[in-house]
């Protein structure tokens, strides 16, 4: 029954056939999958997750030699499934300069106050010409209340992110304007106006939800694929050797 119930929350970021059926956030967590799953081949060596949580992408980093997540213990949500090997204070990182050939972080800066001050970090962890990897939202609601402090437009991060030492190399909007306003409506429906619990969640998701997420599919293939309006960001960007003044 565990390997069940671990199963079926793989499948809530680790999207395949059967999440369509029974993820309401198929459309959002399958955009992130694809887009991150298209970079981690590139992501290798000695790698950190800043911000882990449970490491829901880790598998898709194959080439990894090593996968070290850390994550601050006060936040927005619990750590009971987290698989957290270093809590941090918020301030600095415990690793050595230059520790890291990589660092990913998915779903975080949104709740980091201070970025330019955890970039730094990050920075200072990167070894030479080291990547970073982040997701981020743009269009979705206020979650892991209050810890939950900004959205970022694809100018804005890219903004952040060159002011603070990195070039960004890749930006990818995982939805269209089409599957976004489809993806809000049906949050808002999930997790304010259908019937939840064991019987009613489950008839409402194969009712309701799971036909919804199937006309979004198919209505996102008649219209103008537009990306101003989208879930999220996952952005790709290298540590520069030349600090830069701004």
């Amino acid at each position: 029954m565990s390997a069940i119930k671990e199963k079926l929350r793989n499948q809530m970021f680790i999207t395949t056939p059967l999440s369509i059926i029974i993820n309401p956030f198929y459309i959002i967590r399958h955009g992130l999958y694809k887009s991150i799953s298209n970079i981690a081949p590139n992501i290798n060596g000695d790698i950190l997750d800043f911000g882990c949580g449970r490491k829901p992408y880790e598998s898709l980093f194959q080439n990894a030699k090593s996968y070290t997540g850390v994550d601050i213990e006060v936040s927005g949500h619990n750590h009971v499934d987290s698989k957290v090997d270093y809590f941090w204070d918020g301030n600095k990182l415990p690793f050595a300069d230059e520790s890291f050939d990589n660092v990913v972080c998915f779903e975080v800066f949104e709740h980091v106050f201070n970025i330019e001050e955890v970039l730094a970090e990050i920075y200072r962890v990167l070894k030479p010409n080291g990547q970073l990897l982040i997701s981020i939202p743009f269009a979705w609601d206020e979650h892991e209340i209050p810890y939950d402090f900004a959205r970022y437009t694809s100018y804005g991060i890219t903004h952040i992110l060159n002011k603070n030492n990195f070039e960004v190399t890749e930006l990818k909007k995982t939805t269209t304007y089409v599957l976004a306003v489809f993806q809000l409506s049906i949050a808002y429906l999930y997790q304010y106006a259908l019937p939840k619990g064991r019987v009613l969640g489950k008839i409402t998701q194969l009712v309701i939800i799971f036909p919804m997420t199937i006309f979004a599919l198919l209505f996102n293939k008649l219209l103008p694929k537009r990306y101003e309006f989208f879930c999220n960001s996952v952005v790709l960007a290298k540590k520069t050797l030349d600090k830069k003044n701004f």
